[in-house]
């Protein structure tokens, strides 16, 4: 048998310090690397989502809710133009109306560039010019009617488990009230904000029954009766024997003669 003549050993490259570079050494390098950047973005995912739900709960679960005084309902949503140099600019024009369900009331008017802007502004108009209605229950405590640009409404008090009678508009304002009984009717004209601000001055111009006029006269002659009972009677003096009447006169005068 021939020996075969053994292939002399291939010596290590060395690069800058680098000691081997083999396909061997370099394949097992990329998958120990691999498994470390696997297992960091592993860790590093975990710790990232915890710290998102960490914040989360930190930030809105924490914030106080604030309560919802006034009760917001849009009437009307108009969409108006406006005629410049380069053309036509369009908006938007909203009818708000804001209450409290009790004794506060207010109507706004805003315009803007899209709807919910102007519903915004509306809204924030209404809420500064509110307005103190009065109520008897649960209905107005007596009839009123107005006249206000070309709209005419007329409201009556109503009896308990009627409802609200009313119209859209009506209807709309006197809802985020604390009336629930109520007769109405619209007698003029159609425009909503017309009728919008005449209802308001309607309700502004309800008198509450302690300040009705029959009601002063009625506490009067009360005040009266009383303080006239408890005076003494006329018909004794004051030492308590009665007084001499004419008839006793006019008989002492036939005597004489």
């Amino acid at each position: 048998m021939t020996d075969e003549p053994k292939k002399p050993e291939q010596p290590k490259r060395q690069f800058g310090g680098a000691t081997n570079f083999s396909s061997e050494n370099m394949s097992r390098d990329n998958r120990d690397n691999r498994d470390n950047r696997g297992n960091r973005g592993r860790r590093d995912d975990r710790n990232r989502g915890d710290r998102r739900d960490n914040n989360r709960h930190g930030r809105r679960d924490n914030k106080p809710t604030e309560e919802k005084i006034f009760e917001e309902q849009t009437i009307a949503v108009d969409r108006v133009s406006r005629t410049v140099k380069g053309g036509r600019r369009l908006r938007f024009k909203a009818l708000v109306v804001v209450g409290d369900k009790k004794t506060k009331v207010g109507i706004g008017i805003a315009k803007g560039r899209d709807v919910q802007q102007a519903v915004e502004k509306a809204t924030g108009v209404a809420k500064k010019h509110l307005i103190t209605i009065s109520i008897d229950k649960t209905t107005i405590p007596h009839e009123v009617e107005i006249k206000s640009t070309g709209a005419h409404v007329l409201l009556k008090p109503a009896a308990p488990g009627t409802g609200i009678i009313a119209g859209g508009v009506v209807r709309s304002i006197i809802g985020v009230t604390g009336i629930s009984d109520l007769l109405s009717k619209s007698l003029g004209s159609t425009n909503k904000v017309n009728i919008a601000y005449a209802t308001i001055k309607a309700l502004q111009n309800l008198v509450p029954k302690n300040e009705w006029l029959g009601a002063n006269k009625d506490k009067l002659t009360k005040s009266v009766t009383a303080s006239a009972e408890k005076q003494p009677s006329a018909a004794k003096s004051d030492s308590g024997s009665p007084r001499r009447t004419s008839s006793v006169r006019d008989d002492s005068t036939k005597g004489e003669k």
